[in-house]
């Protein structure tokens, strides 16, 4: 593993040991070369995924980004890392699982949405802001109204 301070190409695991959901092993390395620490992770991966972006041009699927996207509109809440990581794990799983190599930016982003909407509402109304492309407070207030219409029936259902 490359040292990302120095780039020595060899490193020294110094602890090992699986992921709160153990879907990863979490690697405390050293490198011989400056004496840094730094953390990986290993994670399996079932197929390599590429992503269709809406411009037409593929894209090797990236965790982190995902990771990124999600973070994003979960600034300031009351949402642990683990908790994210749980969803960006079953994200990932539910791509690989879908049998296909190549995944739109318009799947990822729904299954976001879905994930969002159980774990965080006001993070689910920024993810939409920007993934639906809100231009003024108009579509804001129909995007709030449909979440209010989906609950009533919802609820009713019950």
């Amino acid at each position: 593993m490359k040292c990302p301070f120095c780039t020595d190409t060899e490193s020294q695991v110094k602890d090992s040991r699986p992921s709160e959901d153990y879907a990863a092993i979490r690697r405390r390395r050293q490198c011989p070369g400056c004496g840094a620490r730094f953390t990986t992770f290993e994670r399996v991966q079932l197929r390599e995924l590429n992503v269709l972006k809406n411009d037409g041009t593929i894209q090797l699927f990236d965790r982190d980004k995902l990771m990124r996207s999600i973070k994003t509109p979960m600034r300031k809440r009351p949402v642990s890392e683990e908790q994210l990581e749980k969803v960006v794990s079953s994200i990932v799983r539910q791509l690989e699982a879908s049998g296909d190599s190549e995944v739109t930016t318009k799947q990822i982003g729904s299954m976001v949405m879905d994930a969002l909407a159980t774990l965080d509402q006001i993070a689910y109304v920024r993810y939409a802001s920007v993934y639906k492309d809100f231009r003024e407070t108009n579509d804001f207030n129909e995007f709030l109204d449909d979440i209010k219409h989906l609950k009533v029936v919802k609820d009713g259902a019950e």
